[in-house]
């Protein structure tokens, strides 16, 4: 049977699928202790300055900075210890013209100090006394009031995905609790009277079902929650069902299988059937995952995905992960991680068509090389073989061996 679709380009579909979709203004306030891959909703200023007093960025001795000028290890500078600032506690000591107080790292600088000099930069000469070496500039060593952050100074802005180093500015600054966008709910549906549980024996004709776990990962990774509705016959009323049901409790609907052309490929007719504007894409021009179906219901998105593993896989992360990242309003999504190294292999290609690659990086003589998984697209263990992905351009009849690529990591 001749395929039907209207294939657009990747960036084209992806353009079509967002322009149809807004961001959730709801908004969810969590501890920022748990706030780790979250996106934030409002602004966040800092309540105050950062640090709150004057910290010392050594181990060594709180001075007046004018006590050291001249000091070498020929002429040093004496000064008279009067005392140690202790961690964690209000300085109790004034430094006044030749004293010094002893000063760890973090520490207050005490009131009449300007300066830390470094122990490396210093003798003992006795139980009260010490020789400075090496002279000192008022404010060295030494971290000032909100020289990290000012009260009122932008923390984090609204739509910012958090990171470890977030959460931490955001605790120094006193902020324990944040506004963030709730977890996008994404329904998984996966079809066919093939397709049965893992824990099952396999009969004649059957195979375990590998879509809604590798997907459910997936969502998670992209910062949502995955909801599994099971799996559903060849039978467009049970699909129906299953996907109605999906969009009145999810977010984000996704089909999988049942989106090529044939038959007794029924997501098509189910999507259509659920709401304006519904299919807005129908072919995507990749390789892995051209019978992509893109659609808007309800203001939700639903994506008819291939049933091939390593299509469905593809697909989420090119045009589902991205419409996650919108959903939760954020406006600089994390980059994937990528590598440069060596094709091994030619690998050929149609213009007019995205390939996505699975390749495995090897270490050859001190070069890295990126060797090609080849198989089809229903075969898990290329995706488990390889550490990542190289995309070939439209434009591209192929790559050749000892090309250098951009391997996408997984």
């Amino acid at each position: 049977m001749p395929e039907l679709f209207n294939v657009v380009t990747p960036d084209e579909a992806r353009r079509i699928f967002c322009g149809h979709l807004s961001p959730n203004t709801t908004l969810e306030m969590v501890a920022v202790a748990d706030a780790l891959d979250r996106i934030t909703r409002r602004d966040v200023h800092s309540p105050s300055d950062l640090p709150a007093f004057p910290r010392s960025t050594m181990d060594g001795y709180a001075v007046r900075a004018a006590d050291t000028y001249g000091a070498t290890e020929g002429i040093p500078a004496y000064l008279n210890v009067i005392g140690e600032v202790l961690m964690g506690r209000q300085a109790d000591v004034t430094v006044s013209a030749g004293q010094a107080a002893i000063e760890h790292t973090g520490g207050m600088l005490p009131a009449g100090a300007d300066a830390v000099v470094m122990v490396e930069n210093t003798q003992q000469v006795d139980a009260a006394t010490i020789e400075v070496v090496r002279p000192v500039a008022p404010g060295e060593n030494v971290i000032q009031v909100g020289e990290d952050l000012r009260r009122g100074d932008l923390l984090v802005p609204a739509g910012h995905w958090l990171r470890p180093q977030d959460l931490g500015g955001l605790m120094g600054a006193g902020v324990t609790e944040i506004d963030v966008a709730p977890r996008p709910v994404v329904a998984v549906i996966s079809t066919g009277d093939e397709i049965v549980s893992p824990e099952n024996e396999l009969g004649p004709g059957q195979v375990r079902d590998i879509n809604t776990h590798t997907l459910s990962a997936q969502i998670r990774q992209a910062g949502g929650v995955p909801w599994s509705l099971g799996i559903v016959p060849d039978n467009r009323r049970a699909l129906m069902e299953a996907a109605e049901r999906a969009l009145g409790g999810a977010d984000v609907v996704i089909i999988t299988a049942g989106s090529s052309v044939s038959v007794r490929d029924l997501t098509a007719g189910v999507i259509a059937g659920l709401g304006e504007p519904g299919i807005l894409v129908h072919g995507v021009a990749t390789r892995p995952g051209k019978p992509t179906i893109l659609a808007v219901a309800a203001g939700k998105p639903v994506v008819g995905l291939p049933g091939n593993p390593v299509s469905a896989m593809v697909i989420f992360d090119l045009l589902v992960t991205p419409v996650l990242y919108l959903l939760a309003g954020c406006s600089s999504p994390p980059a994937r991680s990528t590598v440069e190294a060596l094709l091994a292999r030619n690998v050929a290609s149609t213009t007019g068509r995205e390939d996505y690659v699975q390749v495995r990086l090897e270490e050859r003589d001190g070069q890295r090389w990126a060797v090609p998984v080849f198989g089809e697209s229903n075969l898990i263990m290329t995706m488990i073989k390889a550490d990542g992905t190289v995309q070939v351009p439209l434009d591209k009849h192929g790559l050749p061996e000892g090309e250098r690529v951009t391997v996408t990591l997984f």
